[in-house]
């Protein structure tokens, strides 16, 4: 007699009490461990031990997946979301928030691009807070949306820019990572780039993605704070 196979998932949720939501957090852990391009809906349903008809009642489509995993992930930023006083209290708080979430999912910066975001409701009710945020500090509706824009944008590069190794290396191939790193540079013309020279001393030590990180939001929010001063002081005067 042959036992029916199942994988560590399945074998935990039944399918009959399989869910929008457990389908959604099954490929979120899929895309996490193995990349975007491998969640499709026949391998989704082998993981989670159903036929991929059973798919179909959540999710139409592969594009109606990754919506819905876009929106998932898009909605934990929404939960913690404080009250706060000051407009640009709250902004610097959705912007940090969004950082860690791509750290910790950097998938989603394609997924951004993949699906229509406007069919996403997580991210209109986040954009919609952002202009309300916005307008307060003075933007227009119409300048808020380019400053929301430009935030998002702005953490994407961030975090895909993050001075780490380009794949999980053990802390001796990290190393090795580094080194090599700091010889290419070193291995230019000292004359024609000193600085590039003096940089290159930085890869002897693991940077600190934390601090690279705290540096990043500053800059942005240091960008937003500084267009809102201009626009309250171009705002046309009420009476």
């Amino acid at each position: 007699m042959h036992s029916s196979a199942c994988t560590s998932y399945s074998c935990q949720v039944a399918p009959e009490k399989l869910s929008r939501e457990s389908v959604v957090e099954r490929a979120i852990d899929l895309i996490d461990a193995e990349g975007l391009e491998t969640v499709t809906v026949r391998r989704l349903a082998q993981e989670l031990g159903v036929t991929p008809m059973a798919l179909y009642w959540h999710f139409k489509n592969k594009d109606e997946l990754l919506a819905g995993v876009t929106d998932h992930l898009l909605a934990r930023i929404l939960a913690e979301v404080t009250d706060e006083p000051e407009w640009h209290v709250q902004v610097r708080g959705v912007v940090e928030r969004l950082v860690a979430l791509l750290d910790r999912h950097p998938a989603l910066a394609t997924l951004l691009h993949l699906v229509d975001k406007h069919r996403v409701d997580s991210f209109n009710v986040a954009t919609n807070m952002a202009l309300e945020l916005l307008r307060r500090g003075g933007f227009t509706v119409q300048e808020g949306f380019l400053v929301s824009s430009y935030l998002l944008s702005g953490v994407i590069g961030l975090v895909g820019g993050a001075p780490v190794c380009p794949t999980p290396l053990s802390p001796a191939e990290a190393r090795e990572w580094r080194r090599r790193k700091r010889l290419e540079l070193e291995n230019l013309s000292a004359e024609r780039f000193p600085l590039l020279m003096e940089f290159a001393k930085t890869y002897e030590d693991e940077a600190d993605v934390a601090e690279y990180y705290a540096y990043g939001v500053d800059l942005l929010m240091a960008g937003v704070e500084t267009m809102a001063a201009r626009a309250r002081r171009t705002a046309p005067r009420e009476g």
